[in-house]
Parts: structure tokens; sequence; C-alpha cells
């Protein structure tokens, strides 16, 4: 970018050019060059800065190259130095920028690896670099997650239910974000903490619940079904009777907490703090169940793989059909945000690019009434993206998924929905008193498939090309090996329009401490025809990925673990998980490829080949002790 445009961009009228040439020098503005000398304490090699601009207490420092090298960067710190020195108290955003392309690299107050702004990828507005400084909370993952324990067992002495926590909660943090906003609070510290304790203080709790609802209400204009969910927050969260009961100093314990302990240590502005905030939210829905024990919520570190094996980006629609508390779509809806962030654009640029994510990438259904609340709160606390989350039943939504449009598809179906929910032309076969879905969930990416199907017909029938359809679906470990006929029957149902791309074999206990089934995650391509046109058919992989560096702690689920260097076992074993998938690696004990039909056993362990230098002496015992409670239990054995 030549150098007017530099100036247009940042902003013509906040130049402060000293010299001829439009340059800045610190020797002219301290008098000598004695003077600068004596102002740092030391001589300088470089103080003619190429672009200097300047509003109220911010400046902006620009040093152009044509193609700028690592050794640029001491030059630019010590014209950093020399700006300290001569405008004590300024807040300085460093720049170098190439004139033969539009490549930058931005610092804030000091030139160092920690102070560098990866997100920085263009140059941008005088306005926006002063927003930079305006964001003041630090992201504390650590202390956010020992402090969600801390008020978890405060909402217990409140006796809040535990299935209420987590939207009391979210809604909470929500209605806190917006009293910040109106006070233009944008930094926690003792005076601000205090400043929102004497405002609460000044407030009954009925008028505090009314507060929260009308925060709801103003972030839910221009929602899809907006009265219901507003109708739903007030039954399941407002008017409950131990809500109800909660007097001020209640109110006022609570609210404190959420802005000392867990606000405070959240930027929600960036990428990892909105993880966080997601990690946060998460950590109160293992309280919260659905109606059915067996529809347990998705953890985050796997919707996070699935997402990634799936390629969620910006440009990417995202459709749940059973979204639950919104976690498979808030995750994609995170992975998209940051990955706006990441472009090569303008802040305003970057802002139209989320805003697109928000209102036209997130599709979600839900039927229960609960998770479907929580799942409008989760959207609202990450961003809006709300208003494509409908209560509805899958089956009765064709026109909503057309409307979606979906480039991916991530699901946790209901693994034993009962028979009434479901249309009469996908039970053909079925016991008229089945009390549960014998498909173990299959039927529900079916109806999606055939929906996607009738879409591609259309299509093709308009001269455009058939569109494939990622999709990421948890499913029970009894769906994969297939021995009933009704699930053999789905499986090849589903190959005939539809590839099988993979199959993980998950951590035993993955839901724990909701349900207790075994699962494993399918990977399809919809409106891509197992069988290729020539006949033949492609492999299949097949990873045995139970080890995922979590274990279980008694009360508080599987808990991420970390090696003697504080580095998360859980992100290493992700990127193995990965590659292996990606680049169709075949490893002993771990990974497999093979071409099955629907007639097949979908398990890695059915193909993978056993690594046996893991083996020890650990493994046979454990295998004996197995076989012995098993005969005990077929009564062909008995304990003396």
């Amino acid at each position: 970018m030549i150098r007017h445009d530099m100036i247009e961009r940042v902003g013509a009228a906040y130049v402060t050019a000293n010299i001829e040439g439009g340059e800045y020098s610190y020797v002219q503005e301290a008098g000598s060059k004695e003077a600068l000398e004596k102002a740092l304490g030391k001589s300088f090699n470089h103080f003619k800065l190429d672009i200097r601009f300047e509003d109220d207490d911010y400046v902006v420092l620009i040093e152009t190259k044509q193609k700028f090298v690592k050794n640029d960067e001491k030059q630019l710190a010590e014209y950093l130095q020399e700006e300290r020195v001569l405008h004590y108290g300024k807040k300085i955003i460093a720049i170098l920028a190439n004139t033969n392309d539009d490549k930058v690299k931005v610092w804030q107050s000091s030139i160092d690896d920690e102070h560098f702004l990866e997100d920085e990828t263009v140059l941008d507005t005088m306005e926006h670099y002063k927003s930079l400084f305006a964001i003041n909370k630090q992201n504390d993952r650590e202390k956010v997650l020992k402090n969600t324990y801390t008020l978890n067992e405060t909402l217990h002495k409140k006796d809040i239910d535990e299935r209420l926590r987590s939207q009391f909660v979210g809604t909470t943090l929500l209605y806190i974000r917006d009293v910040l906003k109106q006070k233009g609070i944008t930094v926690i510290n003792d005076e601000t903490r205090q400043e929102l304790k004497d405002y609460w203080n000044g407030l009954s709790a009925k008028q505090i619940r009314s507060g929260i609802e009308e925060t709801l209400t103003n972030l839910l204009d221009g929602s899809d079904n907006k009265t219901l969910k507003v109708e739903l927050l007030q039954k399941n969260v407002l008017n409950d009777q131990k809500v109800k009961r909660l007097e001020n100093k209640d109110w006022l314990d609570v609210l404190d907490e959420i802005v000392g302990n867990i606000y405070k240590y959240i930027n929600t502005d960036s990428s990892e703090g909105q993880d966080i905030l997601n990690l946060f939210f998460i950590a109160f829905n293992k309280y919260t169940g659905k109606a059915d024990k067996n529809q347990a919520f998705t953890p985050d570190h796997i919707t996070n793989f699935m997402c990634r094996v799936t390629d969620v980006d910006r440009t990417k629609r995202i459709f749940d059909g059973t979204c639950g508390s919104g976690s498979f779509l808030v995750q994609a809806m995170v992975l998209e945000l940051a990955d706006c962030n990441h472009q090569k654009a303008t802040d305003a640029e970057k802002k139209d690019m989320r805003q697109k994510v928000v209102k036209e990438h997130i599709y979600g259904i839900e039927l229960e009434e609960k998770a479907f609340g929580l799942s409008t709160t989760n959207m609202l606390i990450h961003g809006d993206g709300n208003s494509n989350i409908k209560k509805a039943s899958l089956f009765d939504s064709e026109d909503f998924i057309r409307e979606a449009n979906p480039d991916i598809i991530l699901m946790n179906p209901p693994y034993n929905a009962k028979p009434i929910t479901i249309p009469k032309e996908y039970k053909e076969g079925w016991k008229a008193d089945a009390k549960e879905d014998p498909t173990k969930g299959m039927v529900f990416l079916k109806y999606i498939s055939d929906v996607i199907s009738k879409m591609n017909v259309e299509r093709l029938a308009d001269g455009e090309r058939k569109k494939e359809v990622k999709v990421a679906i948890l499913l029970p470990v009894s769906a994969a090996i297939g021995t009933s006929n009704f699930i053999s029957d789905m499986k090849t149902s589903l190959l005939e329009e539809n590839t099988l791309e993979a199959v993980f074999t998950l951590p035993n206990e993955i839901f724990y401490p909701g349900a207790s089934a075994s699962a494993c995650c399918m990977v399809f391509t919809l409106g891509k025809p197992h069988v290729n046109a020539d006949g033949t058919v492609n492999k299949t992989f097949f990873g045995y990925y139970k080890e995922d560096g979590h274990k279980k702690k008694k009360n508080l689920g599987r808990i991420e673990q970390f090696d003697k260097d504080n580095n998360s076992i859980w992100k290493q074993i992700e990127e193995k998980w990965l590659d292996l998938y990606r680049n169709k690696t075949v490893e002993d004990g771990m990974s497999a490829m093979q071409a099955v039909s629907g007639d097949d056993e979908w398990l890695c362990e059915a193909y993978m080949k056993t690594d046996y230098s893991k083996l020890c002496e650990e493994d046979f015992q454990r295998t004996l002790n197995n076989y012995l409670a098993y005969q005990m239990k077929e009564g062909k054995i008995y304990e003396s």
C-alpha cells in the first residue's frame, strides 16, 4: 500500500508531520539531538518516523518498508521509546507496513511477542486502534474454571435447582453485560465493582428480575418466536418459586460473584475469551438434563473436534436438527467468528463478516422445552446467533431445513426416541408396541438425508450441480455394529445416496456424568453415493479414538488433563486424531481403512491391527476379569 493510501486509511486529519516530506522527527520535537539523547538517557540511531498520527491520548506510529524484515522491528522500537519519553502517557500503536503489498505487523504499547497483535492483519482506522485500548479484561481460563465451581456452590446454598442453574446463570450474565454497557464500564476493578454493588443494592429483588426480563426481551428483538422465548424464560427461570424467593442480598451475592470472579476474567471480544465463555456455560449444562436421561449434552472438546473434522469456517452454513443446549452450534459459531477475525480485512469488514455468520449461518431445531431455552440463551451469550433456532420436531421441519440450506450438519440425536414422534413412513416393520427407536437415532439422519436428496433433485432439474453436505453425527456403538435388521437396513439405505467417510470409536462414558451410552462419531457426505458410478467403493477411515486425555472426577464430569509442562494432553491427542483422519493414515492400534457396506460392522475394532508393543500384564488381567464377569452374568459359572 502506498503512503497516500495508508494516510487515508488511518485518517488524514490525524497526521502530525513536523518536517518536510510529511515525516515526523523526534529530534525536531525534542529541540535538538542532545535534548533527545538526554530524554532517552542514551544515544540513538533513528529519529525520522515515516508517518505519525495523533488523536487526544492516542498515537499511531507507522514505519514503511518495501518489504520489512525482523531487524526493522528494532528501528520501530526505537521510535516507540522516543515517543514515550517525549509524550508521556500516550497510548501507542506501532506498525510496520509494506509499500509493495498490504502486509503489516502491529504492536500495542511495546515491540515484543507479548504485545504483538496477531489478529491485526491489515491497516485500519484511528477509531479502530483507539478501540483496542478499551479492551481491558484479560482472559484467565484457570481462574474462570475454578470460580465456576465456587459459583455453583453459591447457587446450591441459595437453593437454586440444579436443572435451572445453567439458564439462570446464562440470563444473569446477559443482564450484567447490559448493565455494564449502560454504565459505560469497561474495566472490572474494586471501584467499578463497588459502583455496581451500590446500584444493585438500591434495587428490589423484583426490580432485578424485571431487569433481566427486559434485557432478554430487548436482545430477542427480531428473533423468530420471540414471544415463545420470552414466555419460556419467565416460566423456566424468573417465575420459578425458588428464584422468586431470592431476596436482594441473595441477588447481590450472585451478581457480584459473577462480575468479580467470572466476567472480569473473560474478554468476550477475543476468540480465546469466547472459548472460555463456552467452557463456563457448559460447566452448568451438565446439571441440566433433558426429559430423557439418554439424551446427553455433548462434551465441548468433542464438539470442537467434530467441527474441525467437517472443516467449519466463516463460509459454511451450519445445521443441527436436535440442537439441545446449542453446544454444536455455539462451537461452530465461535470457530466461524474466529475465522472472520483472522481474515485480512478492516475492522468494519470483519464486523460485516461476523454479522453474516450470526444471522445467516447458524440453524437449529430443538423440541424439548428446557433445552430450547438453554440454546437460545447460549446463543445470545456468544453473540446472538439465536434468530434461527426453532422449537419444533425435526420431522415437521422440512421447510426449515430447506431454508437453512446447510453445508455442514452436526448432531447428537436422541438414541431412544419415542416412536410416536417419528413419521409413519420411517417406521415400516417396527413393532406396534415399540417403546423406543430401534435404529438408535439413525432415523434422524435418514430424514435429513431425504430432504437433501429432494433438494438435489430440484437442483438438477434447474440445471444446477448437486450439493454435497458434510455430516458429523454422534450415535451409540450399537448403531455401528448393526446386528438388528432395522439398523442394517437403515445403514444400507443411507449408503444409497451418501458416503460413509469415517467412523471414530470414542472414549467410554463420554457423556459422564449424564448418559452412560458408549458412542461413536460417524462422518458422512450427503449427496455423494457410497458406491461410485463404476461400481467401486471407496474405503472408509476408521479411528480407534478411545483415549482423549480426560479423566473422570466425581461431580465434575470428565476433566481435561495436563502434562508436566502444563500443556493440554487433549490438544496433542486432537491433533493426532485429525492428522490420521485427514491423511487417511493406517496405524496399528489406532486406525484402519476398509471398504464397507450396510451389512458390515462400522467400528475400527473390526478392522485394525493390534499394536502388541503397547500390551502389558494389566491388559491381559482386564480381559480375563471381563470374561469371568460375563460368564457369571450368563450363569455359566458361579462364585464360590
